[in-house]
Formats: C-alpha cells, sequence, structure tokens
C-alpha cells in the first residue's frame, strides 16, 4: 500500500495493554491462555440491552480471564441503525439506533469493571460485518463506526479498553467494500481494530494460488486483517475441526510476508463452539476455543516466514 493520499503512521504506536502477536521467533510451547467469551448480540435499543451487557460484563469479570473478546452487533444500515447479526435486508428484525451500541459497550463494560477478580483486564471489541446490502458506503460506514467506538471508549477504565471490530467476511461484500471500510475507521481513528475474519476460499499454505471466495484475494483478506493499518490484529475464524482454517490464514499471512507488507499480526483465534451448541447446524465447524488457538499456533510456528512468539487470546462466540 502506497502512502499517498493516506496517513503517515508514527514510528511508535501506543500499543493496546495485552501483548500482541510479533512475527519471528517461534516458541517451542506457549501455554494456552483459557478462553474469554465473545457474543452475538440482538439490540432492541432499550434498557435490558444495557442490563444483559453488564451481566455478561460482570460474568467475565469474576471468570478473571485477561484477553480480547467480541460484541457482534451486527449490519450497518442506510438511516444510522444496525440490523441482527445473521440476517439480510429482507429480513424483518428490529433495527436500532447505530448509536445505542456504545451504550451497550459502556455497560458491559461497568459490569467487567465491578465485578472483576485480581487484575484481569478485558479489551472490548465493539463489532460489525461487512454485509454491503445495508445501503452504506464502506468508507462511510467505516467513518461512522470509529465515531461510534470514540463514544464507547470514554468508557476505559485500568480494567478495560474498549476497541473496534470486524467480521469480514469475503461472501459478504465485494472486496472493494470492505478495503474501504477498514481505510476508513483506521484514518478516523488510532484506536485497535480487532478483526474477526474468516479466509474464505483461500488456499492452504503452500498452494500458488492466491483467490479467495467472491472474487477476493489473499490481498484482500490481509488488508482487512493488518495491511491497512498497523493498529489492525488478526483474531480469525477457526471453526473447523479439520484444521484446514488454520493452514488457509497462514496462507494469507505467508502472502504477506513474501510481497513485503509483513505477516498478519494474530492476536488469536475465535471458535464457536458454544455458538454450535446453542442453535445446532454446525457440521465439523465446532472447534472448541483450545483446539482452534492450538491448530492456529501450531499451524503459523510450521512455517519461518508465519511463525509468532505469542498468541494471547482464545475466544469462543455464543449466541447472545
Amino acid at each position: 500500500m502506497t502512502a499517498a493520499g493516506r496517513r503517515v503512521w508514527p514510528i511508535t504506536l501506543a500499543l493496546t495493554a495485552l501483548t500482541l502477536a510479533s512475527a519471528p521467533t517461534p516458541a517451542a510451547a506457549e501455554t494456552y491462555p483459557g478462553a474469554t467469551v465473545s457474543r452475538y448480540l440482538q439490540p432492541t435499543a432499550t434498557d435490558s440491552d444495557r442490563t444483559a451487557a453488564r451481566k455478561a460484563g460482570c460474568a467475565e469479570g469474576r471468570k478473571g480471564t485477561s484477553g480480547v473478546r467480541f460484541l457482534m452487533v451486527g449490519t450497518q444500515e442506510r438511516g444510522g441503525v444496525l440490523r441482527h447479526p445473521g440476517t439480510t435486508a429482507t429480513h424483518t428484525s428490529e433495527r436500532v439506533p447505530t448509536k445505542h451500541a456504545a451504550s451497550i459497550a459502556t455497560a458491559w463494560a461497568a459490569g467487567f469493571t465491578q465485578c472483576r477478580t485480581g487484575d484481569a483486564r478485558a479489551e472490548l471489541a465493539l463489532t460489525v460485518n461487512n454485509k454491503s446490502d445495508g445501503g452504506i458506503s464502506g468508507t462511510a460506514a467505516g467513518k461512522q463506526w470509529a465515531s461510534v467506538v470514540a463514544k464507547a471508549a470514554e468508557a476505559d477504565n485500568d480494567a478495560v479498553t474498549i476497541t473496534g471490530g470486524l467480521d469480514a467476511e469475503p461472501s459478504w461484500s465485494a472486496p472493494k467494500w470492505a478495503r474501504a471500510w477498514a481505510n476508513a475507521f483506521t484514518e478516523a481513528t488510532d484506536r485497535a481494530l480487532y478483526a474477526a475474519n474468516s479466509a474464505e476460499g483461500c488456499p492452504e499454505h503452500g498452494s500458488d494460488s492466491t483467490a479467495c471466495a467472491n472474487g477476493w484475494t489473499l490481498a484482500d483478506v490481509h488488508h482487512v486483517s493488518t495491511g491497512a493499518a498497523p493498529t489492525i490484529r488478526a483474531i480469525p475464524q477457526i471453526y473447523r475441526t479439520d484444521g484446514i482454517q488454520a493452514r488457509q490464514w497462514a496462507a494469507v499471512s505467508s502472502w504477506g510476508a513474501r510481497n513485503d507488507a509483513g505477516p498478519v499480526r494474530f492476536a488469536g483465534a475465535m471458535s464457536q463452539h458454544t455458538a454450535c451448541g446453542q442453535r445446532g447446524g454446525c457440521s465439523a465447524t465446532d472447534n472448541t476455543p483450545k483446539a482452534a488457538w492450538t491448530q492456529l499456533f501450531e499451524e503459523l510456528n510450521s512455517h519461518d516466514e508465519t511463525a509468532v512468539s505469542s498468541l494471547p487470546t482464545a475466544t469462543d462466540i455464543r449466541w447472545p
């Protein structure tokens, strides 16, 4: 990516509170960090959203596990509203004001802070997806979300840091839309952006192909997971029990390392084990959080150009 028309980033960035993954030095056997809980939310724009968020934050605080967790609030639509996760534009589910997401994050942070044990710290990634069927451009959506996250971040304290989050999946938009979102968000704020992305349709490490699903390439997946800005960290979806998704992410990271874009900055791995138990329909995509974390960590450290010394977060997503 050229610097033309883009922000010139300082050499020294203020890193977030957690230790983040670095590339070159392989670790022989890092200890599994334990899993945080991430959530798909279905907000109603009532006080019940804040009550539920505070309760969820309190439960995580009592558990005492440090790390990143995602609150996934759905799809941005024209008119400043959000549509629930797992729905399409024709779905009749209630839309809620986009700005309401900030109050949900604030409530979660209050619950975690009140109930936490020891010195546990949370990074709470307030997350939307890249579905482009909401009638809003990627640029407008990314800029809008930066504003929402900035408002939510007023609740930061010594226990919780609120960040941005993106669930970008190739089947949900053209790569141009997702790239524009990532560019706009990172141009509007220096706050961290955690990418809970998929590498759908991408080749495995060692393949000569660079093609992924829906017209995406390894370059596109890398851009929205690391390449758009130094503030992006990836916690990718490692759902499949056969390990192929870890091998796909090794391919994405290897592409970056070999093309002067740098390996992917991994901060952990995401599983959907609890969500699968709640709703079913998961055919061999119900990795436990430990299995997901282990698959990714071991695969990355199987290749010199993708090796990591640390993978600090494992997170398992659920409804709600």
